[in-house]
C-alpha cells in the first residue's frame, strides 16, 4: 500500500470560539517567518477561516469535509494538496468531538484519526483552573485513539492562573501544556454575522496575521509543536487513486465569468479549478466597479456579503442592466446564497432597501439570526441547465437572509435536509438562471462543472449558429 510522507498537525478546540483560528494563524505565520512552507487545511465547510489561513500561509487553503466528500475523498484531497518538504496544518471546527450526531461522526477527532494526525487542543480557561484538567481528561478518554499531543491554554488571567491550570492538566492527563495565551483586550479578530470579517474586507488583515504570529511566538512552544507535526507517521493512501472518469472533449474558447472583489469571496478553489480543467477561461467580474459584463458564455456568482456592500452594488446600474440583457438572451447563471441575493429584486437590511439586479421575482430580507445553518441534502426534481433530474447533491448553507413572501417562480431542488428558500425547496430558476442558498463543493458534486460547461457550450452555440428549421409538429 502506498505511503504518503506529509508532516501534519490538527488544531482542535474544546468548543466553538476557543481560539483555534488565532492559534492556526499564529503558528502558520510564525513557521513561515522561519522559511518553512506551510500548507493550510480547514476541516468542514468554511470560506472565511480558509481565507485567513491562506493569507497567513501565502498558499491556498483547502477544505476537508468528510460529510460532503466522504473519508476517501478527504484522503484524496489531502494527498493531492499536502506537502512533504514543509508542514501541513489542519484547523478543526467546533469542539474536538463535535460531529453530526451523538457518536461524533464527521468530527475533527474523526478526521484526525483518518489522517493519523497528532492533535493540539486549544482550551480557554476563563474562571477555571483544575476544571480545565477535567475537560482535557474527558477529551482524551472519550476516544483514546485520538492522539492528543498537547494543549494550548487561552484567555489566561495571569501567571498563577496559568501555573495552577498547567500543573492540574499535566498531573491528571499526562498531556503537556505547550503554551498559554493571555486575555486579549486590544487585539480581537473582528467578527460579525456569519463569523469573522473576511480578510478582503479588513484593512488591517496583514497586521492581524503578523500580530498572531507575535503572540504564538511569545507565549507558545512552537518548536515542540513543530516536532509533533514532523513526527506524524506516513499515511496509508489506498484511496489516493482518483476515480477513473470518461475524458470529455474540452470545448474551445468558452469563457465563464465569476463575481470577484470584496462583496463576493465565497468560492472553493476546487470549483474554479474544475471549470478551468474542462477548458473554461475564467473571467473575473467585479460588480462594485465593472460597468458591463464581458463577453462570456456563463456566469458563476458565489456567496459573500452583498448586504454590507448594498449601496455600491445598487448604485452600479450599468452592470445590472448589462446582466439583465444577457440573462434575457439565455445566459446560464449559477448563483449561491449571496449570488441569489444579488439577483433578487432588492435586499432589505437594517431598515435600508438596496435595489438589486432584479432577475428573480423575490426580495430578500436579512434577519438577526441564522435562517439556515448546516449541511443540506437535495434532489433535483425539475429540468434545468446544469443537473439531470434525480441527481442527489450534498451541500451546506449559512444565511441570515430569507425570502419573506410566497415564491412565484419555479424551484428545482427538493430538500431532505436544510432550510433552502423555504418549504423544503431550494434553487430558484428563471430562464437559465439557478439561484440556490446551498453552497456546493466541486470535489463532492460530480457533474456540476460539466453541467456548467455544457450549459455554456449550448449558449455559445445558440448565439453563433442559426436555428435549425424543423418540420416536426
Amino acid at each position: 500500500m502506498p505511503l504518503l510522507n506529509a508532516p501534519r498537525l490538527a488544531l482542535a478546540g474544546s468548543g466553538g470560539d476557543s481560539g483555534k483560528t488565532l492559534a492556526a494563524l499564529g503558528l502558520i505565520r510564525a513557521w513561515r517567518r522561519e522559511g518553512t512552507v506551510v500548507q493550510p487545511f480547514k476541516k468542514g465547510p468554511d470560506y472565511i477561516d480558509s481565507a485567513w489561513l491562506s493569507r497567513a500561509a501565502e498558499r491556498t487553503a483547502r477544505n476537508l469535509d468528510s460529510f460532503l466528500m466522504g473519508f476517501d475523498g478527504v484522503i484524496r484531497s489531502f494527498a493531492r494538496y499536502s506537502i512533504a518538504d514543509g508542514l501541513n496544518v489542519i484547523e478543526g471546527n467546533r469542539g474536538l468531538h463535535d460531529g453530526e450526531d451523538a457518536a461524533g461522526c464527521h468530527s475533527t477527532a474523526a478526521l484526525a484519526k483518518k489522517l493519523n494526525a497528532p492533535v493540539v487542543v486549544i482550551v480557554p480557561i476563563v474562571k477555571i483552573t483544575r476544571t480545565a484538567a477535567a475537560i482535557v481528561l474527558g477529551l482524551k478518554m472519550l476516544d483514546p485513539q485520538v492522539n492528543i499531543a498537547g494543549v494550548i491554554l487561552n484567555r489566561v488571567a495571569g501567571a498563577r492562573h496559568e501555573s495552577v491550570t498547567r500543573n492540574a492538566i499535566e498531573d491528571a492527563t499526562g498531556i503537556p501544556v505547550l503554551g498559554a495565551l493571555p486575555k486579549l483586550s486590544g487585539f480581537p479578530l473582528p467578527v460579525r454575522h456569519l463569523g469573522l470579517v473576511t480578510p478582503e474586507e479588513n484593512d488591517y488583515a496583514a497586521f492581524v496575521v503578523e500580530r498572531s504570529a507575535d503572540l504564538l511566538g511569545q507565549y507558545v512552544d512552537i518548536k515542540t509543536i513543530r516536532g509533533f507535526a514532523a513526527g506524524a507517521p506516513p499515511l496509508e493512501v489506498e484511496a489516493l487513486a482518483v476515480p477513473q472518469t470518461v475524458a470529455a472533449a474540452k470545448p474551445e474558447g468558452l469563457r465563464i465569468g465569476w463575481f470577484s472583489g470584496p462583496a463576493f469571496t465565497f468560492y472553493y478553489p476546487e470549483n474554479l479549478e474544475a471549470l478551468a480543467a474542462l477548458g473554461m477561461e475564467l473571467v473575473p467580474v467585479n460588480p462594485l466597479t465593472d460597468k458591463r459584463l464581458p463577453e462570456i458564455d456563463a456566469l458563476y456568482i458565489g456567496g459573500g456579503f452583498p448586504e454590507t456592500h448594498g449601496a455600491h452594488l445598487a448604485g452600479n446600474e450599468f452592470l445590472k442592466m448589462s446582466l439583465r440583457e444577457a440573462v434575457g438572451t439565455g445566459l446560464p447563471v449559477w448563483a449561491e446564497c449571496g449570488g441569489l441575493m444579488y439577483l433578487a429584486q432588492a435586499i432589505i437590511w437594517q431598515e435600508r432597501r438596496f435595489e438589486m439586479a432584479g432577475m428573480l421575482p423575490v426580495e430578500v430580507e436579512v434577519g438577526d439570526a441564522p435562517q439556515g445553518h448546516g449541511y443540506t441534502v437535495m434532489t433535483v426534481d425539475s429540468p434545468n441547465p446544469f443537473f439531470k433530474v434525480g441527481t442527489v447533491i450534498r451541500g451546506h448553507e449559512f444565511h441570515y437572509s430569507f425570502i419573506p413572501t410566497e415564491i412565484q417562480c419555479r424551484t428545482i431542488f427538493k430538500m431532505s435536509r436544510g432550510a433552502g428558500v423555504g418549504g423544503q425547496r431550494d434553487g430558484l430558476m428563471v430562464n437559465n438562471v439557478v439561484a440556490v442558498y446551498s453552497h456546493i463543493h466541486a470535489s463532492a458534486t460530480p457533474g456540476w462543472a460539466e453541467g456548467m460547461t455544457r450549459a455554456a457550450s449550448d449558449y455559445r452555440r445558440w448565439k453563433t449558429e442559426p436555428p435549425i428549421e424543423s418540420n416536426l409538429s
